[in-house]
């Protein structure tokens, strides 16, 4: 039986440090993970730590290339290894999560880890530097505003999609939003642990913003509001072609092997050149058909979890 599709990608990214607005970058990565900065008067606030302490100071030598100011804040959109296990590397006073992302962390962090690390080997290189979960040291339930000296920074939990527990960081002086993995751009959204039937509406709140720019969860910046439009509707496109054929499925008794068939015929023609789309397609199929079946918490992945899923639909 072969391996997750991740599992054998190893090449390494091209690293891209884009202006997105007045001292806002967008640190990007081929439809790696990306990570947001925000420059203040007074010190910086990085939005998604990376998977490792090592992936994680090669986004501080890039913010190094800008501004020496301090970074104070680091926000975290979700609960993701491969988002938050580099935390350390920052060494930041506050670091802020949604209080439903902190229980996530609590309830299957650990689970998330092992589990993501045996799907996604290259992300985790030097990961005998990570020093344990990462926790908040603030949490917040709907909004909160950061003052970083005279700009200020809206955090704010917008509905549930890629997780029950996602934040999206908004800067107003600039009209530019930090999305996290409820956006990507020419990548596959990752919807293991998402919430379908909610994602649709947790973009269009996005959307009411009118953002000018976006920093996606993954794949290059969003600059300008024609990039946005076509970046939230692709987005959108995507979490529906692939729920769609496998609530389908459900409907009429069908299996997992089924709901997988129905799925790739919908989305192959449409996204299968999207980065990372082969890696995310047996989670995104194993979601969907728990969500069609009424289960509204998704389940924990752990590493055993995973390859008993990947073997049901080798069959």
């Amino acid at each position: 039986m072969s391996g997750f599709a991740s599992q054998n990608d190893l090449d390494e990214k091209t690293i891209s440090f884009t202006e997105i607005g007045d001292g806002l970058y967008a640190f990007t990565a081929e439809g790696d993970p990306n990570t947001g900065v925000i420059i203040g008067d007074e010190s910086v606030m990085i939005v998604e730590a990376q998977a490792t302490p090592r992936l994680a100071r090669m986004v501080i030598e890039k913010v190094r290339e800008v501004t020496d100011k301090p970074i104070s804040h680091l926000v975290l959109t979700h609960y993701h290894a491969v988002r938050v296990l580099g935390a350390s590397a920052y060494g930041t006073p506050e670091i802020i999560m949604s209080d439903t992302a902190r229980a996530m962390v609590a309830e299957r962090g650990q689970e998330d880890w092992d589990s993501e690390f045996g799907r996604f080997p290259r992300l985790f290189q030097g990961h005998e530097e990570i020093p344990g979960l990462t926790w908040p040291t603030t949490t917040f339930s709907d909004s909160m505003t950061v003052y970083l000296g005279k700009r200020r920074v809206d955090i704010m939990h917008l509905g549930r999609a890629h997780t029950a527990g996602d934040a999206v960081v908004w800067v107003p002086d600039q009209d530019v939003m930090f999305s996290g993995d409820i956006v990507e751009y020419h990548s596959a959204c990752y919807c293991g642990d998402g919430h379908f039937s909610d994602w649709s509406d947790t973009l269009d709140n996005i959307a009411a913003f009118e953002p000018h720019s976006i920093a996606p969860g993954r794949g290059d910046a969003l600059v300008g509001p024609e990039m946005v439009t076509k970046a939230i509707s692709a987005t959108r496109d995507f979490v529906l072609s692939t729920y769609k054929p496998v609530a389908r499925v459900v409907a009429r008794g069908g299996s997992l092997k089924e709901a997988w068939d129905a799925c790739r015929a919908e989305c192959d023609p449409k996204f299968a050149d999207y980065a990372i789309y082969e890696h995310c397609l047996p989670f995104n199929v194993a979601r969907a058909y728990d969500e069609a079946r009424g289960i509204d918490t998704p389940r924990v992945w752990t590493a055993e979890r995973d390859k008993e899923m990947w073997a049901d639909l080798q069959g």
